[in-house]
């Protein structure tokens, strides 16, 4: 049997035996410029477990770490599914195939879900919050995270060595040979676990907040189903971001998000940008041309202050801002303030448009929209200037 691909030891029974996806650039509707990782461990108990498994492309890549260091695959005895997504459950029906474990263990909604995807659900053994299953040597005890991010998610802890198996919370997406979050850059880390929080889990802030105010996480080792591993010095640092990020507090910081034909919706945000800084406040102003839209989320989550601006295309808003605003509707956005701007030919519906679907995702809309026609003179660009200028100010006073 080949093993040239090699597991990684987390712990004294714990190793990791997933898979690198190198070349992964887009998930769930954002790019993921730095690939990532489908994280899957092995429990040396007498009971030999494996905790999730693989997207089904990376198979061999499993296998072979899996035969590092059991020799076949066929030793493991039991599995745990903490999560029913394909990414992670990939390869869930041909292990248990292969390996015919005594046991799966999945949440309730788990195994429905793992029913609906591979008709596996009769194979499945529910489990609840608080259950502890005795691997002989290792205990495993369950948490039910419903809605972080599937309503089968939940989190598997390891008592004995204080691991706790995490699924898609605390993870990112990022591919590395370091699979040790101390390992790796820490700036690094922050922006991809941003990036990962604004456009996969935000929507569900209320439940982090929940669990974090419900569960003491005194773990050594958190181990997620994406991205690097965290231990040590580093341990408290996705607990303290997801704690600052699903409470939503808004920050002296406004991001304005425009799409431009002939540059006159890009000037306006040009001179709102240079209200905004004139007041004091932090801006980000992305163009949707240049900037895909997972960029411009992860930019977005936290801010206090939201501009859109669009030109007007055959009596729509532009494509990009549509699909800007459907993207970041999904994804629930609160406590943001914001208005419209853009430019028109004849008609100018763009700046209604985009204040309709502000109000529809609760965004406090603080000037009824900018419009001007053809191109901006030097009064527009003015005026586009004191509505950034008295936003700030505004949101400073109001904010200190």
């Amino acid at each position: 049997m080949e093993t040239y691909m090699q597991a990684v030891k987390i712990s004294e029974k714990v190793y990791w035996v997933g898979a690198i996806d190198w070349n992964l650039r887009e998930f769930h509707g954002y790019r993921t410029g730095r690939g990532s990782t489908y994280n899957a461990y092995l429990i040396l108990a007498d009971k030999i477990t494996l905790v999730d498994t693989v997207k089904a492309p990376f198979r061999d890549e499993m296998l072979q770490r899996i035969r590092s260091v059991i020799g076949d695959e066929k030793k493991i005895r039991c599995i745990v599914s903490n999560h029913a997504e394909m990414d992670h459950s990939g390869l869930l029906a041909e292990m248990i195939e292969r390996v015919k474990p005594e046991a799966v263990y999945a949440s309730g909604n788990g195994q429905k879900a793992l029913e609906a995807h591979f008709g596996i659900g009769s194979v499945i053994t529910e489990v609840q919050s608080g259950t502890e299953i005795d691997l002989g040597g290792a205990t495993l005890r369950f948490l039910k995270t419903p809605m972080l991010h599937w309503p089968d998610s939940m989190f598997c802890c390891y008592l004995e060595e204080k691991i706790l198996f995490s699924q898609d919370a605390f993870g990112m997406h990022f591919a590395t040979s370091k699979l040790f979050a101390d390992e790796n850059d820490k700036a690094v880390m922050e922006e991809e676990m941003c990036k990962y929080y604004a456009n996969i889990l935000l929507p569900y802030s209320p439940q982090v907040a929940k669990l974090l105010g419900s569960v003491t996480l005194d773990f050594n080792v958190i181990a997620p189903d994406h991205g690097p591993v965290w231990r040590g010095e580093m341990l408290s640092m996705p607990v303290e971001l997801y704690r600052k990020w699903s409470g939503q507090k808004p920050e002296k910081r406004a991001v304005i998000v425009y799409s431009t034909m002939w540059h006159s919706t890009e000037k306006m945000a040009l001179a709102i940008c240079d209200g905004l800084r004139e007041s004091g406040i932090q801006v980000n102003l992305f163009s949707l041309e240049a900037t895909y839209r997972s960029e411009v989320m992860t930019g977005i989550m936290g801010a206090g202050l939201f501009f859109a601006g669009s030109p007007t295309l055959n009596n729509q808003m532009y494509p990009a801002m549509a699909d800007m605003l459907c993207y970041m509707k999904g994804l629930r956005v609160k406590n943001l303030k914001g208005a419209a701007f853009g430019s028109y030919g004849w008609s100018g519906e763009a700046v209604a448009q985009i204040n309709k679907e502000l109000e529809e995702m609760k965004v406090e809309l603080i000037h009824e929209g900018m419009k001007v026609q053809y191109v901006p003179t030097q009064e527009d660009l003015q005026k586009c200037f004191e509505l950034g200028f008295n936003a700030g100010t505004d949101f400073l006073k109001n904010n200190p």
